[in-house]
């Protein structure tokens, strides 16, 4: 099937946005290589890892492999002709810092084998050969489903150092116990131990996995939970808090909109002793509050050395949701559909409650690709104040704060004369990012506001927000909460606002930084 709808199509009838979409621009793609656009203007984003053609969707787990990170992501070379349902194969990209990356082609191809194409999975490194394809072969354990309904587990290797994959034979390494749901495979080492754990998704419950060769695997426990979808992609790493407490957390992405709650990556605190997790609380947290961060994969720091840093991991999701995923303008003109979010850095952190969270953080090397810095000071603020800056692509960071007011925030994306906008800020006692003013990709009017909770009584908010031509990243208060969503503003929408709400507020240390990679 063809793409469901184009940006042409949410053009369709609207003069404004027929020559926004036309106008030129001159600012260089943050992936390569582009596709030239000879009759209209590139919505690629600027400093966000984006597919250099067709069709990509869900992360893959990185591996440090030789001093750099290895991305896998699923990669569907065929979707221009056959769509979404042609299939998906794993494409590499290689990075030493997680903002710039190589492509590096095709590393698990699609349809060489009778099982069809490849899924979501994890890739691991057999440091002590226990799958015997030699010491520090490089296993992708991945979802297949050869008659297209019933999904088993599959391996495939490379020698190679990641680069290239072949097929371990052609039957499952886990096969399907006749069940609907079952995919996903996240795989990891448990040293202590001596073997691997595979976490996988089975609908409304985690299934852990015992290997000790990686080839055959034996059911051990199940985590359950219902009411936030059916739960895919899940997650499972160790983290050490500032205050040197441990915990584990168990991440899974679900969309729980039916029950008022993001769609998302929801996540649990908890202990896991080999077997078992044991969650501190029945209901999930969730490491982004907006519509559009899925699929979501976490990894480890590696310092430069190599080692393991325990207090950080990284985190990257799919900036798209499978409820519009064929709707962007990047097809028209950059001939590829598929964004990710910017790598953030994620710690564990204890709130005055004595709950522990996960806070995140855009990734530090970003501040190396900063190509100019715009520093407004101390703004005050009655109202609406237009700033004299223009953009498609930055990162705007203030604190906000105030004696007494409504709400407050900032206007993105602002076009010339106002009535265009993405507004993100706090009103009452939730933050909030609303794509309502602009053009997104939800028809249905249904998710256009985000929101996660705020108190009020702190009278002060901190922001943190990565503007790019077709996303916001909101990160509230350190990145004790965030917010990702698509918009899709015309390009001659360029301007940027400060606003209060029945008050006065002081936007304190106003800096806007844009970046060139």
């Amino acid at each position: 099937m063809m793409p469901a709808m184009t940006r042409r199509a949410l053009f369709a009838g609207s003069a404004a946005g027929a020559s926004a979409a036309l106008l030129p621009t001159a600012s260089p793609a943050a992936a390569k290589p582009r596709k030239a656009a000879a009759a209209c203007a590139s919505y690629r984003a600027e400093y966000h890892f984006t597919v250099p053609d067709q069709w990509k969707n869900d992360p893959q787990r990185p591996v440090w492999i030789d001093g750099e990170y290895h991305y896998y992501y699923l990669y569907n070379p065929d979707y221009f002709t056959g769509g979404t349902t042609a299939g998906t194969a794993w494409r590499l990209a290689t990075t030493t810092d997680l903002v710039t990356f190589r492509d590096r082609g095709i590393a698990v191809p699609k349809d060489t084998t009778p099982n069809g194409d490849v899924w979501s999975g994890s890739a691991v490194v057999d440091t002590e050969n226990t799958a015997g394809f030699g010491a520090g072969a490089v296993i992708v354990v991945v979802t297949m489903a050869p008659d297209e309904v019933t999904q088993a587990q599959y391996l495939y290797y490379s020698t190679d150092g990641g680069r290239t994959f072949r097929n371990h034979g052609t039957g499952p390494v886990l096969a399907n116990p006749g069940v609907r749901d079952f995919r996903d495979p996240k795989v990891i080492r448990d040293e202590e131990r001596g073997r691997w754990v595979m976490t996988l998704a089975e609908n409304d419950k985690v299934g852990f996995y015992h290997s000790a060769d990686l080839k055959s695997w034996a059911y051990v426990s199940g985590f359950v939970k219902g009411g936030i979808g059916v739960l895919e992609c899940p997650d499972l790493f160790r983290i050490t808090a500032g205050d040197g407490t441990v915990k584990w957390v168990l991440g899974v992405s679900a969309n729980g909109k039916g029950a008022g709650l993001p769609n998302t990556y929801a996540y649990w605190t908890g202990s896991f002793d080999g077997t078992a997790f044991t969650a501190d609380a029945d209901d999930p947290q969730w490491l982004d509050h907006g519509w559009d961060w899925y699929a979501a994969v976490t990894f480890e720091r590696h310092r430069g050395d190599g080692s393991v840093d325990p207090s950080v991991r990284y985190a990257m999701g799919w900036l798209n949701n499978w409820d519009y995923a064929n709707i962007t303008p990047t097809i028209d003109c950059d001939g590829f559909n598929g964004t990710d979010s910017i790598v953030r850095q994620i710690t564990l952190k204890r709130s005055p409650s004595g709950t522990y969270y996960l806070a995140s953080q855009p990734v530090a090397a970003l501040d190396d690709h900063v190509s100019r810095t715009v520093r407004l000071g101390d703004l005050e603020v009655s109202g609406t104040r237009v700033l004299d800056h223009q953009g498609t692509a930055y990162e705007v960071t203030c604190e906000i704060t105030w004696d007494q007011l409504t709400g407050a925030g900032l206007q993105l994306r602002r076009s010339p004369d106002g009535s265009r906008h993405v507004d993100a800020g706090i009103y009452g006692d939730y933050a909030f990012l609303n794509r309502r003013p602009t053009m997104n990709p939800d028809a249905s009017g249904r998710w256009q506001e985000s929101h996660s909770p705020f108190d009020p009584g702190a009278r002060s908010v901190r922001l943190r927000i990565l503007v790019d031509r077709t996303s916001v990243e909101m990160f509230v208060d350190d990145g004790r909460y965030t917010h990702s969503s698509e918009v899709f503003p015309y390009l001659i929408d360029t301007g940027l606002a400060l606003f209060t709400i029945d008050g006065t507020a002081v936007f304190r240390d106003v800096v806007i930084r844009e970046f060139s990679l």
